[in-house]
């Protein structure tokens, strides 16, 4: 039996009412966390992470876990008054607005991934960069929350980071982002608010972590001498793979949140950025 490890929480706070908060969800295979936002304040007033000790193989395993989570997190058992909810997966591709076509979801996934006949394809409207991001969400887990909430809005992880990114960038200088989970990375490439590059990564050791990164900037011509590096997620100054960075790229920053939550939490501000800013 996997065992589930809340990491981080803030525990100070008692939720009496609820009626003008936001719930925000995130899950992927290998955890599960949520955050609760007052809608007046914009103020995030408790955060929850899960880890799994084992990598859920499948999105049913995935949902027995949440359901599990459901059944003894009483800040989860409550009525908010909006829901978003991000699916974090590779399962996604990017398609400008002038060569997107509704009908023809799977065939933009077939092209990096293998889509069944039966899965159900989402997309989302990336208003600022003219794009599409084309997805695959976990329905049976979209089902199971829709029956706890209702309706809700959800979103594909990347999506997110995407947008907030764009927000934040205002200058011509070319930066590289990489935002890291347990066995994987997203890295984005923006110049002023556009966006150069996007791409998902899987790594096992931290040579296969700077080969990707070292491979992308290669690939995009981008000077390690002088284009900045940001990194978000589950990395630390620490880390094996923070060092071996180091030694090949010169310019290496922490891109933080200014949630407020951190305050209370013992957790680098960079940590969760995505759902931290949703």
């Amino acid at each position: 039996m996997t065992k589930m490890i809340v990491i981080k929480k803030n525990s100070n706070i008692t939720l009496l009412n609820t009626k003008d908060t936001k719930l925000s969800i995130q899950f992927n295979l290998d955890g599960f966390s949520f955050c609760i936002t007052n809608n007046v304040s914009k103020e995030t007033s408790y955060f929850s992470q899960y880890i799994f000790e084992e990598k859920q193989i499948t999105p049913e395993n995935l949902l027995k876990k949440i359901e599990e989570i459901f059944k003894t997190d009483t800040h989860l058992q409550k009525d908010f008054s909006s829901v978003l909810v991000i699916h974090q997966n590779n399962l996604f591709t990017l398609v400008p607005n002038p060569y997107f076509s509704e009908n023809k979801l799977s065939e933009y996934l077939n092209f990096n991934i293998k889509t069944l006949a039966t899965d159900f394809i989402a997309f989302d409207d990336i208003q600022s960069i003219n794009a599409k991001n084309v997805y695959v969400p976990y329905v049976n887990i979209n089902n199971y929350l829709f029956q706890n909430f209702g309706e809700f809005e959800y979103k594909h992880h990347l999506t997110i980071f995407i947008e907030k990114l764009i927000s934040l960038n205002n200058n011509d200088e070319k930066k590289v982002y990489v935002n890291v989970s347990k066995e994987n990375f997203d890295i984005v490439v923006l110049q002023n608010k556009q966006l150069e590059f996007s791409n998902t990564f899987y790594f096992e050791t931290k040579e296969d972590f700077i080969y990707y990164i070292l491979f992308t900037f290669e690939q995009l011509k981008l000077d390690v001498e002088k284009v900045k590096l940001y990194f978000t997620g589950d990395i630390e100054l620490e880390s094996e793979i923070y060092n071996i960075t180091y030694q090949y790229i010169r310019n290496i920053y922490f891109l933080e949140s200014n949630n407020s939550i951190f305050k209370q939490l013992n957790s680098s501000k960079h940590s969760n950025y995505i759902l931290l800013n949703s």
